[in-house]
Parts: C-alpha cells; structure tokens; sequence
C-alpha cells in the first residue's frame, strides 16, 4: 500500500447539484478508487455519483496568495450588479 497512489474522493449528494469533496484514500487504480469510495463515502446511501481524481492531477491555489490572485477582478467594477437598473418585478436577483 505505500505505493499505492492517492486519490481525491468527490460525491454529488441526492439533493446537490455540484460534487463535493468529501476525503481521499489510496488505491492501486480508478477502478478500485471508485470502489474503495463508495464502500467508505456512501455506506448510508449519501450519494447519487461519485468523482475520484488522482491526486497528482490537482492543482490548487496557495491561500496565502489570494491578494494577488484574486485582486484583478478589483478593477473591474462592471461586473457588479450595483450598476444595473432592475425592474421592480425582479426579486431574486
């Protein structure tokens, strides 16, 4: 098992519309990935689909670079809604 890759474990939820990530575990390939997670992620029916990822393949942002990542959309204040005039009909926006 110590050389056996490290996966990311997504589940999408019987209520959910996006997959969330939900723990990692080691298998030698997808297919036992795939089995592996459902066995210890959906013992109790929590799912509906089920997402594994090789953990090498993930890339993720440092969050103590998020200044400078995310600092662009700063200068671009057109993208707010705060400049757009709205009829009254429109509740949910």
């Amino acid at each position: 098992m110590k050389n056996w890759p490290l996966w990311e474990v997504f589940i999408r939820s019987k209520n959910g519309l996006s997959h969330k990530h939900v723990g990692s575990l080691h298998a030698t390939d997808e297919v036992m990935a795939m089995e592996n997670a459902r066995d210890v992620y959906t013992r109790r029916m929590e799912g509906v689909s089920i997402w594994v990822v090789k953990s090498e393949y993930i890339t993720a942002s440092n969050p103590e670079e998020a200044g400078e990542l995310f600092e662009p959309a700063q200068d671009k204040v057109y993208r707010h809604p705060t400049f757009y005039d709205l009829p009254d009909e429109l509740k949910h926006i």
